[in-house]
């Protein structure tokens, strides 16, 4: 939804004797003081220039300076996926506030609270081409929570509150606040609080009775259960009570790519991700199960597979606090909308005074989950032409550095390598673009990651392909000291293009060679680029060199580290389900498809 500010909010009070009288630009800055916001990542133009000024002297909030509007929306996303709080990204307009799109994509895909504000041209100059305009509010239409337009000073506080307000409540999203030159620069009362009211914006939070009791019912009397977590676990804060209902339940839990880390990978009741490079025991878990508790997920086509094929025999409970999300893709037996954290104290709740009334035996369930995850682990084989196998270099990345560092990941095989050999224990670890898939998303979100916890360590897990998109924030890093580590996983090729290219267009790799790994031009030198933008660069190419490299970025902390693993082109994501199949055809490996019963 989008509206014109001066219809969405209504306007403060009349000037009072109280009430600073300030500019439009001084209201943004002070605006943002106010609702405790300390970082934001930005970069200057025209349209938003009066902003910057007062931010100058501001010293409550720091401004990080990009080299590219789309860095400054992933380290924004980056900075509120490993915190929990809202991210702000500032530009300016036309060009500057386009390049935030498909970081703005991105957050609305993922769920991630965004603040971003840009500027727009003179009010009176909107519609007639101007220099550098851009309808952003139609733009971003589609993929933000809502975009507020504002034109004059008066109205700017009211924006910023709404905007933050909607962005960090309810399913978190994007909100885009587009502010004239002109409002920048009028002078108006600086009215705070501002009177905010959002007519229909009213999550639901607590869930009905009724439902509640429904699911435990049907929870009890499951044979087959499994909790299938999705991201709205992280995003609610509610890891320690899925772990509370998960052990009363004993019911196994899957975890999808994007609540990798919302239940601990160490738990024996995690059968790890389903998907379509998820493990077989999560995936045929998900299949043959005669229960799905969903909680925060939707039902993605990357863990369903051709959904009409996707768990036959499985009734399901679907708990999300978008009603917009239950029953889209698969009918719910039992909706519940509701906030994560409170429903799952009440279906707890519920479910042990069900089951003193007596539960269902999932003996036999377990133990055929038990067999599948004894028979189909995850692995890896060995690499046929002498190079790094990516999944042991990533493996070892997790091992060293342990379960309290934050992962980001770019798009491709490495993030399904990263999702899959990194042992995730807390939320709020592993970080990655899992609804859009936007390559580049790496860096600039390790950078994010970096600035909200600064005692962490952060790797930004990438490949050679979506590291050429956004490297430029490693100057970024440098200039404001910000020691994030890089891996990128140099298969010299656009990887899982090339994955499918080998398995389904008969080898034919139509231009996915990148020229930047072994025996290639090399072209960039990711070590060289690396030092010219000031940072230690090693490059990695024999097996005995892993851990080393791994420790001395470890060791380094008064620089970014960029370590080049230069990797084999020909190893493969596995397990797989191929696309527009059902998730009853994974394969383990290539040519390798457990047995199981369809019909049972």
């Amino acid at each position: 939804m989008s509206s014109d500010i001066a219809t969405a909010v209504p306007r403060p009070p009349a000037r009072s004797a109280s009430a600073p009288v300030m500019t439009g630009a001084e209201a943004v800055v002070r605006s943002l003081d106010l609702l405790g916001v300390t970082d934001v990542f930005g970069l200057p133009g025209g349209a938003i220039m009066p902003v910057y000024d007062p931010l100058m002297d501001d010293d409550a909030v720091r401004h990080i300076l990009v080299r590219h509007e789309q860095g400054a929306g992933h380290a924004a996303e980056g900075y509120a996926a490993a915190s929990g709080k809202v991210g702000v990204a500032i530009a300016t307009s036309g060009p500057g506030a386009t390049n935030l799109v498909t970081a703005i994509a991105d957050a609305y895909m993922d769920s991630v609270p965004l603040l971003c504000i840009t500027g727009q041209v003179f009010s009176s100059l909107m519609g007639t081409d101007a220099f550098q305009e851009a309808d952003i509010v139609g733009i971003t239409m589609p993929i933000t929570k809502h975009s507020f337009l504002v034109k004059r000073a008066e109205d700017i506080p009211g924006a910023i509150a709404a905007a933050y307000e909607i962005a960090s409540t309810g399913r978190p999203g994007p909100v885009l606040v587009d502010i004239t030159k002109d409002a920048q620069q009028a002078e108006a009362p600086f009215v705070w609080p501002p009177q905010i009211d959002l007519p229909g914006y009213r999550p639901v939070t607590k869930a009905h009775g009724k439902q509640i009791q429904a699911a435990a019912q049907l929870i009890a009397a499951a044979e087959k259960p499994v909790l299938y977590v999705g991201g709205g676990i992280i995003r609610a804060r509610a890891s320690e009570q899925l772990l509370a209902l998960a052990e009363a339940t004993g019911a196994p839990v899957v975890t999808t790519l994007m609540a990798r880390g919302a239940f601990p990978d160490s738990h024996e009741q995690n059968l790890g991700m389903p998907g379509m490079h998820g493990t077989v025991p999560a995936v045929l878990a998900l299949q043959e199960s005669d229960l799905i508790v969903a909680l925060g997920a939707r039902f993605d086509d990357r863990v369903t597979g051709k959904a009409s094929h996707f768990a036959p025999n499985a009734k399901v409970i679907h708990v999300d606090i978008d009603p917009a999300e239950i029953s889209k893709i698969r009918a719910a037996d039992v909706p519940i909308v509701g906030d994560l954290r409170e429903v799952l104290v009440d279906l707890d709740a519920a479910f042990r005074a069900n089951a003193d009334a007596g539960r269902a035996d999932t003996t036999q369930w377990w133990a055929y989950l038990k067999g599948l995850r004894s028979d189909f682990p995850l692995g890896f084989a060995p690499t046929s032409d002498g190079l790094l196998a990516p999944q042991h270099v990533i493996q070892r990345i997790g091992e060293l550095t342990g379960p309290e560092a934050v992962y980001a990941a770019g798009v491709g095989q490495h993030q399904m390598w990263s999702a899959q050999f990194i042992k995730y224990e807390r939320p709020n670890a592993w970080l990655n673009s899992g609804g859009a898939g936007t390559m580049g998303y790496a860096v600039p979100a390790a950078m994010g990651a970096k600035v909200a916890q600064p005692d962490r360590v952060v790797w930004a897990i990438d490949g050679d392909g979506c590291f050429q998109m956004t490297n430029q924030e490693l100057a970024t890093c440098v200039l404001n000291n910000i020691p994030i580590k890089v891996a990128i996983i140099n298969n010299s090729s656009l990887g899982m293009v090339r994955q499918w290219q080998t398995l389904f267009f008969n080898g034919r790799h139509s231009h996915t060679d990148l020229n930047t790994g072994h025996g290639t031009a090399r072209v960039p030198d990711f070590v060289k680029l690396a030092e010219a933008y000031g940072c230690l660069a090693i490059r990695v190419e024999k097996e005995e060199e892993i851990d080393d490299a791994i420790r001395l970025a470890l060791e380094t902390n008064d620089r970014p580290v960029v370590i080049d693993f230069v990797v084999s082109a020909d190893a493969m994501v596995w397990p797989m389900v191929p696309q527009g199949v059902g998730n009853s055809e994974i394969q383990y490996a290539r040519e390798h498809a457990p047995a199981f019963d369809e019909e049972d």
